[in-house]
């Protein structure tokens, strides 16, 4: 069979199954198996392929009907124009999160790209997404990142590894939220807080589809409203940050407003919310409030 029949073939598998991007899916997971790009699969569409990679392809086929991810099968998803592994043991990278790294970088890279002291937390880092961006684009930012999961801890060192040349780039804390407290004499102070934490409500984590369920629960599950580690991260944020120090979220547009209101009790100026490609909020933040 040729490249361009598997392929037809492949999309109507994955169609059928009501998979929801069927051409796109069909056409990474042939890549994958011929070592190409998607580009070369319709240059190359007459060319056969062998019955090895035939079998193999259909394997991967029915990994994504049963509910696999993309990302998963290959092991990999870009961010921010950056290839970041990715496994069971971390959130998949999504373009809303690409919003949050986008909002900081416009707020700050014009203003502080010869700072050298600029600090940055990342808490929740998962794959690292955010914070191995954020370094990517300014070299002389100091970043920290924190994760609950050691797991997730071990991805996000190998793709600091892998995207900076050493995963000592990133100063990687195993901790719970702001727990990293007690493992330093005199614990840092930061210039930006970003976090992507938990926000999906407890209830809804059984109605996502099929290929996010099988995503770390502990990084989906923000408890009954799914605010339950957003509350933390505002009540607590102000203390680790400098005199106008801010901190940045995402979440849910169903939340902001409640978020906002978090933001001001614990500490915050009027924040400031930032909608996705398609008009909704998405991404929140605020600065610490100056004394009277």
């Amino acid at each position: 069979m040729t490249i361009r029949e598997i392929l037809a073939g492949g999309k109507s598998h994955l169609a059928a199954s009501h998979i929801e991007s069927p051409d796109l899916d069909a056409a990474l997971l042939l890549s994958q198996t011929l070592h190409c790009t998607r580009a070369d699969l319709v240059i190359h569409g007459d060319d056969t392929v062998t019955p090895e990679n035939y079998n193999y392809f259909n394997n991967l086929l029915l990994r994504r009907i049963s509910g696999e991810s993309v990302a998963y099968i290959l092991g990999r998803k870009e961010f921010m124009g950056l290839d970041f592994t990715v496994n069971p043991d971390v959130l998949v990278p999504r373009p809303d999160t690409e919003l949050l790294v986008e909002t900081i970088l416009k707020k700050y890279s014009a203003r502080d790209k010869n700072q050298k002291n600029f600090k940055v937390l990342d808490l929740c880092t998962g794959s690292g997404a955010i914070a191995i961006s954020l370094k990517h684009e300014h070299p002389e930012w100091e970043v920290w990142a924190s994760d609950i999961s050691k797991k997730a801890l071990t991805i996000a060192k190998i793709n600091a590894e892998n995207l900076l040349g050493s995963p000592k780039k990133i100063n990687f804390i195993h901790a719970d939220l702001f727990s990293f407290n007690a493992q330093f004499p005199s614990p840092p102070s930061f210039s930006l807080i970003v976090a992507n934490p938990p926000y999906v409500s407890s209830a809804e984590i059984e109605t996502l589809a099929p290929e996010v369920k099988k995503e770390p629960r502990i990084a989906l599950d923000g408890g009954p409203q799914g605010l339950d580690i957003i509350r933390r991260i505002c009540a607590e944020a102000s203390r680790y940050l400098e005199g106008s120090g801010s901190l940045f979220i995402e979440a849910d547009p169903r939340q902001i407003k409640k978020i906002a209101g978090y933001l001001l009790s614990g500490g915050f100026e009027t924040p400031e919310i930032f909608p996705d490609l398609s008009g909704k909020e998405r991404v929140i933040g605020g600065k610490t409030r100056k004394a009277p």
